[in-house]
Protein backbone atom coordinates (compact mmCIF):
# COMPACT_ATOMS: atom_id res chain seq x y z
CA UNK A 1 0.00 0.00 0.00
CA UNK A 2 1.49 3.35 -0.93
CA UNK A 3 1.57 6.25 1.51
CA UNK A 4 -0.57 8.25 -0.91
CA UNK A 5 -3.32 5.65 -0.72
CA UNK A 6 -3.60 5.94 3.04
CA UNK A 7 -2.48 9.40 4.06
CA UNK A 8 -3.24 11.47 0.99
CA UNK A 9 -1.14 14.34 -0.24
CA UNK A 10 -2.87 17.40 1.27
CA UNK A 11 -6.16 16.80 3.13
CA UNK A 12 -6.09 14.95 6.45
CA UNK A 13 -7.58 11.48 6.37
CA UNK A 14 -9.80 10.12 9.10
CA UNK A 15 -10.84 6.72 10.38
CA UNK A 16 -13.98 7.57 12.30
CA UNK A 17 -12.97 10.34 14.74
CA UNK A 18 -9.25 9.52 14.41
CA UNK A 19 -6.98 11.60 12.18
CA UNK A 20 -4.28 9.49 10.53
CA UNK A 21 -0.74 10.67 11.25
CA UNK A 22 2.73 9.13 10.84
CA UNK A 23 3.46 5.49 10.10
CA UNK A 24 4.45 3.58 13.23
CA UNK A 25 5.47 0.36 11.53
CA UNK A 26 4.70 -2.27 8.93
CA UNK A 27 3.42 -5.74 9.72
CA UNK A 28 2.63 -8.83 7.69
CA UNK A 29 -0.83 -7.59 6.75
CA UNK A 30 -0.28 -3.85 6.30
CA UNK A 31 0.75 -0.53 7.76
CA UNK A 32 0.27 0.60 11.35
CA UNK A 33 -0.35 4.34 11.64
CA UNK A 34 -0.75 6.73 14.52
CA UNK A 35 -4.32 7.95 14.97
CA UNK A 36 -5.30 11.02 17.02
CA UNK A 37 -8.89 11.56 18.20
CA UNK A 38 -10.10 14.86 16.73
CA UNK A 39 -11.84 15.90 19.99
CA UNK A 40 -10.07 14.24 22.92
CA UNK A 41 -6.58 14.02 21.43
CA UNK A 42 -6.35 10.34 22.44
CA UNK A 43 -3.60 8.49 20.58
CA UNK A 44 -4.27 5.07 19.07
CA UNK A 45 -2.46 2.71 16.71
CA UNK A 46 -4.46 1.91 13.57
CA UNK A 47 -3.60 -1.28 11.73
CA UNK A 48 -4.62 -0.88 8.08
CA UNK A 49 -5.31 -4.11 6.17
CA UNK A 50 -5.70 -3.94 2.38
CA UNK A 51 -8.45 -6.46 1.66
CA UNK A 52 -7.79 -6.40 -2.09
CA UNK A 53 -4.16 -7.49 -1.81
CA UNK A 54 -4.52 -10.34 0.68
CA UNK A 55 -5.76 -13.87 0.18
CA UNK A 56 -8.99 -15.05 1.74
CA UNK A 57 -7.06 -17.25 4.20
CA UNK A 58 -5.02 -14.26 5.43
CA UNK A 59 -8.18 -12.16 5.83
CA UNK A 60 -9.69 -14.99 7.88
CA UNK A 61 -6.65 -14.80 10.17
CA UNK A 62 -7.24 -11.07 10.61
CA UNK A 63 -10.86 -11.77 11.61
CA UNK A 64 -9.60 -14.46 13.99
CA UNK A 65 -7.19 -11.95 15.54
CA UNK A 66 -10.10 -9.54 16.09
CA UNK A 67 -12.16 -12.24 17.82
CA UNK A 68 -9.20 -13.30 19.99
CA UNK A 69 -8.50 -9.74 21.12
CA UNK A 70 -12.14 -9.45 22.18
CA UNK A 71 -11.65 -12.51 24.40
CA UNK A 72 -8.51 -11.22 26.11
CA UNK A 73 -8.55 -8.25 28.49
CA UNK A 74 -5.29 -8.07 30.40
CA UNK A 75 -3.09 -5.09 31.39
CA UNK A 76 -0.11 -6.65 29.59
CA UNK A 77 -1.95 -7.45 26.34
CA UNK A 78 -2.45 -4.77 23.67
CA UNK A 79 -6.10 -3.65 23.65
CA UNK A 80 -8.45 -3.60 20.67
CA UNK A 81 -10.85 -0.63 20.79
CA UNK A 82 -12.83 -0.69 17.54
CA UNK A 83 -12.93 -2.01 13.98
CA UNK A 84 -13.70 0.12 10.89
CA UNK A 85 -14.02 -1.00 7.29
CA UNK A 86 -14.77 0.11 3.76
CA UNK A 87 -14.70 -1.75 0.47
CA UNK A 88 -10.91 -1.74 0.25
CA UNK A 89 -9.51 -1.59 3.78
CA UNK A 90 -10.03 -3.02 7.25
CA UNK A 91 -8.92 -0.77 10.14
CA UNK A 92 -8.13 -2.17 13.59
CA UNK A 93 -8.05 0.59 16.22
CA UNK A 94 -5.57 -0.58 18.86
CA UNK A 95 -4.02 0.75 22.05
CA UNK A 96 -1.03 3.01 21.37
CA UNK A 97 2.10 2.45 23.46
CA UNK A 98 5.06 4.78 23.10
CA UNK A 99 8.03 2.67 24.21
CA UNK A 100 8.54 0.69 21.01
CA UNK A 101 9.51 -2.97 20.70
CA UNK A 102 11.30 -4.91 23.40
CA UNK A 103 13.61 -6.00 20.56
CA UNK A 104 14.85 -2.44 19.98
CA UNK A 105 15.20 -1.88 23.73
CA UNK A 106 17.35 -4.99 23.99
CA UNK A 107 19.51 -4.05 21.00
CA UNK A 108 20.08 -0.60 22.52
CA UNK A 109 20.86 -1.77 26.08
CA UNK A 110 22.49 -5.12 25.47
CA UNK A 111 21.90 -7.86 28.02
CA UNK A 112 19.71 -6.87 30.95
CA UNK A 113 20.26 -7.31 34.65
CA UNK A 114 18.48 -10.33 36.17
CA UNK A 115 16.21 -7.90 38.04
CA UNK A 116 15.04 -6.07 34.90
CA UNK A 117 14.79 -9.32 32.90
CA UNK A 118 12.64 -10.82 35.67
CA UNK A 119 10.29 -7.82 35.62
CA UNK A 120 9.67 -8.22 31.88
CA UNK A 121 9.48 -12.01 32.13
CA UNK A 122 6.90 -11.95 34.92
CA UNK A 123 4.68 -9.60 32.93
CA UNK A 124 4.94 -11.83 29.84
CA UNK A 125 4.14 -14.99 31.83
CA UNK A 126 1.23 -13.29 33.63
CA UNK A 127 -0.36 -12.23 30.35
CA UNK A 128 0.34 -15.59 28.69
CA UNK A 129 -1.18 -17.48 31.61
CA UNK A 130 -4.33 -15.39 31.17
CA UNK A 131 -4.39 -16.16 27.44
CA UNK A 132 -3.98 -19.89 28.04
CA UNK A 133 -6.74 -19.83 30.67
CA UNK A 134 -8.99 -18.58 27.85
CA UNK A 135 -7.71 -21.34 25.51
CA UNK A 136 -5.66 -18.86 23.43
CA UNK A 137 -2.14 -19.81 22.29
CA UNK A 138 -0.06 -16.97 20.81
CA UNK A 139 2.36 -19.09 18.71
CA UNK A 140 4.56 -16.16 17.65
CA UNK A 141 6.11 -14.85 20.87
CA UNK A 142 9.37 -12.93 20.32
CA UNK A 143 10.79 -9.54 21.34
CA UNK A 144 9.43 -7.90 18.16
CA UNK A 145 5.88 -8.74 19.28
CA UNK A 146 6.40 -7.44 22.82
CA UNK A 147 5.81 -3.69 23.08
CA UNK A 148 6.68 -1.28 25.89
CA UNK A 149 4.53 1.53 27.26
CA UNK A 150 5.84 4.84 28.61
CA UNK A 151 6.61 3.17 31.97
CA UNK A 152 8.47 0.27 30.33
CA UNK A 153 5.71 -2.24 30.98
CA UNK A 154 5.05 -5.08 28.54
CA UNK A 155 2.18 -5.37 26.06
CA UNK A 156 1.91 -8.62 24.12
CA UNK A 157 0.93 -7.72 20.55
CA UNK A 158 0.31 -9.30 17.14
CA UNK A 159 -2.08 -12.19 17.64
CA UNK A 160 -2.15 -12.85 13.89
CA UNK A 161 -0.75 -16.37 14.37
CA UNK A 162 -2.73 -17.07 17.55
CA UNK A 163 -5.10 -20.01 17.76
CA UNK A 164 -7.82 -21.28 20.03
CA UNK A 165 -6.89 -24.66 21.51
CA UNK A 166 -9.88 -26.31 23.12
CA UNK A 167 -9.46 -29.12 25.63
CA UNK A 168 -6.90 -31.81 24.78
CA UNK A 169 -6.87 -31.09 21.06
CA UNK A 170 -3.52 -30.49 19.35
CA UNK A 171 -2.53 -27.89 16.77
CA UNK A 172 -1.02 -28.65 13.35
CA UNK A 173 0.02 -25.39 11.65
CA UNK A 174 3.76 -24.74 11.67
CA UNK A 175 4.17 -21.01 12.14
CA UNK A 176 6.27 -18.36 13.81
CA UNK A 177 9.98 -17.56 13.76
CA UNK A 178 12.51 -20.41 13.64
CA UNK A 179 14.66 -18.72 16.30
CA UNK A 180 11.79 -18.94 18.81
CA UNK A 181 9.84 -21.99 17.56
CA UNK A 182 9.99 -25.28 19.48
CA UNK A 183 11.37 -28.53 17.99
CA UNK A 184 7.99 -30.23 17.55
CA UNK A 185 6.70 -27.28 15.48
CA UNK A 186 9.83 -27.32 13.30
CA UNK A 187 9.50 -31.09 12.79
CA UNK A 188 5.95 -30.54 11.49
CA UNK A 189 4.35 -32.64 14.23
CA UNK A 190 1.05 -32.02 15.96
CA UNK A 191 1.76 -29.98 19.08
CA UNK A 192 0.36 -28.41 22.23
CA UNK A 193 0.32 -24.67 21.61
CA UNK A 194 0.68 -23.94 25.34
CA UNK A 195 3.94 -25.89 25.54
CA UNK A 196 5.12 -24.25 22.32
CA UNK A 197 4.56 -20.82 23.92
CA UNK A 198 6.59 -21.89 26.97
CA UNK A 199 9.59 -22.78 24.75
CA UNK A 200 9.36 -19.34 23.08
CA UNK A 201 9.29 -17.66 26.50
CA UNK A 202 12.41 -19.58 27.48
CA UNK A 203 14.22 -18.31 24.39
CA UNK A 204 13.03 -14.77 25.15
CA UNK A 205 14.27 -14.97 28.76
CA UNK A 206 17.65 -16.24 27.52
CA UNK A 207 17.84 -13.32 25.07
CA UNK A 208 17.02 -10.81 27.82
CA UNK A 209 19.75 -12.17 30.09
CA UNK A 210 22.43 -12.80 27.45
CA UNK A 211 21.74 -10.29 24.68
CA UNK A 212 21.96 -13.11 22.12
CA UNK A 213 19.88 -16.12 21.07
CA UNK A 214 20.45 -19.71 22.27
CA UNK A 215 20.04 -21.04 18.72
CA UNK A 216 21.44 -19.06 15.81
CA UNK A 217 23.02 -19.66 12.40
CA UNK A 218 23.17 -17.84 9.06
CA UNK A 219 21.96 -20.99 7.29
CA UNK A 220 18.30 -21.74 7.95
CA UNK A 221 18.68 -25.52 7.68
CA UNK A 222 21.51 -25.59 10.21
CA UNK A 223 19.55 -23.24 12.49
CA UNK A 224 16.58 -25.64 12.46
CA UNK A 225 18.88 -28.57 13.23
CA UNK A 226 20.25 -26.67 16.23
CA UNK A 227 16.74 -26.01 17.51
CA UNK A 228 15.73 -29.65 17.08
CA UNK A 229 18.79 -30.81 19.04
CA UNK A 230 18.02 -28.41 21.90
CA UNK A 231 21.72 -28.07 22.70
CA UNK A 232 22.86 -24.53 23.60
CA UNK A 233 25.59 -22.83 25.60
CA UNK A 234 24.60 -21.55 29.04
CA UNK A 235 26.75 -18.52 29.99
CA UNK A 236 28.31 -18.66 33.46
CA UNK A 237 26.96 -15.22 34.47
CA UNK A 238 23.34 -16.40 34.47
CA UNK A 239 22.32 -17.09 38.10
CA UNK A 240 22.27 -20.87 38.85
CA UNK A 241 18.58 -20.96 39.78
CA UNK A 242 17.73 -19.13 36.54
CA UNK A 243 19.85 -21.62 34.57
CA UNK A 244 17.64 -24.39 35.95
CA UNK A 245 14.53 -22.47 34.91
CA UNK A 246 15.87 -21.96 31.38
CA UNK A 247 16.73 -25.65 31.00
CA UNK A 248 13.21 -26.56 32.12
CA UNK A 249 11.64 -24.24 29.53
CA UNK A 250 14.03 -24.88 26.62
CA UNK A 251 13.43 -28.62 26.90
CA UNK A 252 13.14 -30.66 23.67
CA UNK A 253 10.62 -33.12 25.12
CA UNK A 254 7.33 -31.19 25.43
CA UNK A 255 6.10 -33.62 28.10
CA UNK A 256 9.08 -32.73 30.32
CA UNK A 257 8.97 -29.01 29.52
CA UNK A 258 7.91 -26.76 32.40
CA UNK A 259 4.28 -25.67 32.53
CA UNK A 260 3.30 -22.08 33.31
CA UNK A 261 2.30 -23.22 36.79
CA UNK A 262 5.76 -24.70 37.39
CA UNK A 263 7.40 -21.53 36.05
CA UNK A 264 5.42 -19.31 38.41
CA UNK A 265 6.37 -21.49 41.38
CA UNK A 266 10.06 -21.51 40.47
CA UNK A 267 12.43 -19.86 43.02
CA UNK A 268 13.98 -17.50 40.45
CA UNK A 269 10.56 -16.35 39.25
CA UNK A 270 9.45 -15.68 42.82
CA UNK A 271 12.76 -14.04 43.82
CA UNK A 272 13.22 -10.33 44.44
CA UNK A 273 10.52 -9.73 47.04
CA UNK A 274 10.73 -5.95 46.70
CA UNK A 275 10.25 -6.06 42.93
CA UNK A 276 6.84 -5.02 41.57
CA UNK A 277 4.40 -7.77 40.64
CA UNK A 278 2.71 -7.80 37.22
CA UNK A 279 -0.52 -5.85 37.02
CA UNK A 280 -3.53 -8.15 37.16
CA UNK A 281 -6.78 -7.86 35.18
CA UNK A 282 -10.00 -6.83 36.87
CA UNK A 283 -11.99 -9.93 37.87
CA UNK A 284 -14.77 -10.87 35.43
CA UNK A 285 -17.78 -12.76 36.67
CA UNK A 286 -19.56 -14.30 33.70
CA UNK A 287 -22.73 -16.29 34.23
CA UNK A 288 -22.82 -19.36 31.96
CA UNK A 289 -26.34 -20.65 31.47
CA UNK A 290 -28.32 -22.78 29.07
CA UNK A 291 -29.61 -21.13 25.90
CA UNK A 292 -33.13 -22.35 25.27
CA UNK A 293 -33.81 -21.02 21.80
CA UNK A 294 -31.87 -20.20 18.63
CA UNK A 295 -33.50 -16.77 18.71
CA UNK A 296 -31.67 -16.08 21.99
CA UNK A 297 -28.26 -16.41 20.32
CA UNK A 298 -26.42 -13.15 19.65
CA UNK A 299 -25.48 -12.96 15.92
CA UNK A 300 -22.37 -10.83 16.50
CA UNK A 301 -21.02 -13.23 19.12
CA UNK A 302 -21.69 -16.20 16.84
CA UNK A 303 -19.82 -14.45 14.03
CA UNK A 304 -16.84 -13.89 16.36
CA UNK A 305 -16.88 -17.55 17.36
CA UNK A 306 -16.90 -18.67 13.72
CA UNK A 307 -13.87 -16.42 13.14
CA UNK A 308 -11.95 -18.25 15.87
CA UNK A 309 -11.59 -21.18 13.46
CA UNK A 310 -12.49 -24.17 15.63
CA UNK A 311 -16.25 -23.49 15.62
CA UNK A 312 -16.80 -23.50 11.85
CA UNK A 313 -19.53 -26.15 12.04
CA UNK A 314 -22.44 -23.82 12.76
CA UNK A 315 -24.94 -26.63 13.36
CA UNK A 316 -22.69 -28.30 15.96
CA UNK A 317 -21.93 -24.95 17.59
CA UNK A 318 -25.59 -24.04 18.07
CA UNK A 319 -26.28 -27.56 19.37
CA UNK A 320 -23.40 -27.30 21.89
CA UNK A 321 -24.60 -23.87 23.03
CA UNK A 322 -28.09 -25.22 23.70
CA UNK A 323 -27.07 -28.33 25.63
CA UNK A 324 -27.59 -28.51 29.40
CA UNK A 325 -24.00 -29.35 30.37
CA UNK A 326 -21.32 -26.70 30.73
CA UNK A 327 -18.76 -26.72 27.93
CA UNK A 328 -16.01 -24.63 26.37
CA UNK A 329 -18.32 -23.30 23.67
CA UNK A 330 -20.73 -21.79 26.19
CA UNK A 331 -17.90 -20.28 28.23
CA UNK A 332 -16.41 -18.56 25.19
CA UNK A 333 -19.86 -17.44 24.01
CA UNK A 334 -20.65 -15.75 27.33
CA UNK A 335 -17.19 -14.20 27.61
CA UNK A 336 -17.66 -12.60 24.20
CA UNK A 337 -21.22 -11.56 25.04
CA UNK A 338 -20.02 -10.03 28.30
CA UNK A 339 -17.33 -8.05 26.46
CA UNK A 340 -19.90 -6.83 23.93
CA UNK A 341 -22.34 -5.66 26.59
CA UNK A 342 -19.65 -3.86 28.58
CA UNK A 343 -18.22 -2.17 25.48
CA UNK A 344 -21.17 -1.70 23.09
CA UNK A 345 -20.27 -0.47 19.62
CA UNK A 346 -22.51 2.37 18.40
CA UNK A 347 -22.32 4.65 15.39
CA UNK A 348 -19.93 7.58 15.81
CA UNK A 349 -21.42 11.00 16.43
CA UNK A 350 -20.06 14.48 15.64
CA UNK A 351 -17.55 13.24 13.09
CA UNK A 352 -15.41 15.83 11.27
CA UNK A 353 -16.61 16.76 7.76
CA UNK A 354 -15.08 14.68 5.01
CA UNK A 355 -15.24 14.30 1.27
CA UNK A 356 -14.25 10.63 1.05
CA UNK A 357 -16.09 8.62 -1.60
CA UNK A 358 -15.91 5.48 0.55
CA UNK A 359 -15.26 6.55 4.17
CA UNK A 360 -14.40 3.88 6.76
CA UNK A 361 -17.51 2.71 8.58
CA UNK A 362 -17.47 1.47 12.14
CA UNK A 363 -18.55 -2.09 12.87
CA UNK A 364 -21.49 -1.61 15.19
CA UNK A 365 -23.70 -4.04 17.06
CA UNK A 366 -26.57 -5.85 15.38
CA UNK A 367 -30.16 -4.64 16.00
CA UNK A 368 -30.94 -7.24 18.64
CA UNK A 369 -32.28 -6.63 22.15
CA UNK A 370 -29.70 -6.89 24.92
CA UNK A 371 -30.44 -8.65 28.18
CA UNK A 372 -31.35 -5.20 29.54
CA UNK A 373 -34.02 -4.65 26.89
CA UNK A 374 -32.19 -1.92 24.96
CA UNK A 375 -32.31 -2.05 21.20
CA UNK A 376 -28.91 -2.02 19.54
CA UNK A 377 -28.32 0.17 16.48
CA UNK A 378 -28.34 -1.42 13.07
CA UNK A 379 -25.06 -2.86 11.89
CA UNK A 380 -24.11 -1.75 8.40
CA UNK A 381 -22.58 -4.93 7.07
CA UNK A 382 -20.58 -4.99 3.83
CA UNK A 383 -21.12 -7.29 0.91
CA UNK A 384 -18.76 -10.24 0.62
CA UNK A 385 -15.64 -9.00 -1.12
CA UNK A 386 -13.75 -10.90 -3.76
CA UNK A 387 -10.08 -11.35 -2.87
CA UNK A 388 -6.97 -12.34 -4.77
CA UNK A 389 -5.60 -15.85 -4.46
CA UNK A 390 -2.07 -14.77 -3.62
CA UNK A 391 -1.20 -13.12 -0.31
CA UNK A 392 1.28 -10.31 0.05
CA UNK A 393 4.90 -11.33 0.63
CA UNK A 394 6.00 -11.57 4.24
CA UNK A 395 8.41 -8.72 5.04
CA UNK A 396 11.74 -9.87 6.47
CA UNK A 397 12.22 -9.26 10.18
CA UNK A 398 15.38 -8.62 12.10
CA UNK A 399 17.24 -11.25 14.07
CA UNK A 400 18.62 -10.40 17.48
CA UNK A 401 22.10 -11.02 16.08
CA UNK A 402 22.17 -8.63 13.12
CA UNK A 403 24.32 -11.08 11.14
CA UNK A 404 21.38 -13.51 11.00
CA UNK A 405 18.93 -11.47 8.97
CA UNK A 406 18.36 -13.95 6.19
CA UNK A 407 15.48 -16.31 7.04
CA UNK A 408 13.16 -14.75 9.59
CA UNK A 409 9.78 -16.43 9.25
CA UNK A 410 8.76 -20.02 8.85
CA UNK A 411 6.10 -20.56 6.18
CA UNK A 412 2.59 -21.17 7.41
CA UNK A 413 1.26 -24.49 6.15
Amino acid sequence: MSSKEVSGSQAAQYVGPYRLEKTLGKGQTGLVKLGIHCITGQKVAIKIVNREKLSESVLMKVEREIAILKLIEHPHVLKLYDVYENNKYLYLVLEHVSGGELFDYLVKKGRLTPKEARKFFRQIISALDFCHSHSICHRDLKPENLLLDEKNNIRIADFGMASLQVGDSLLETSCGSPHYACPEVIRGEKYDGRRADVWSCGVILFALLVGALPFDHDNLRQLLEKVKSGVFHMPHFIPPDCQALLRGMIEVNPEKRFTLEEIQKHPWYQGGRNEPCPEQPAPRRVCVKRILSLTDLDPDVLESMHSLGCFRDRVKLTRDLQCEEENQEKLIYYLLLDRKERYPSYEDEHLPPRNDIDPPRKRVDSPMLTRHGRCRPERKSLEVLSVTEQGSPTPPRRALDTSAHSQRYMPTV
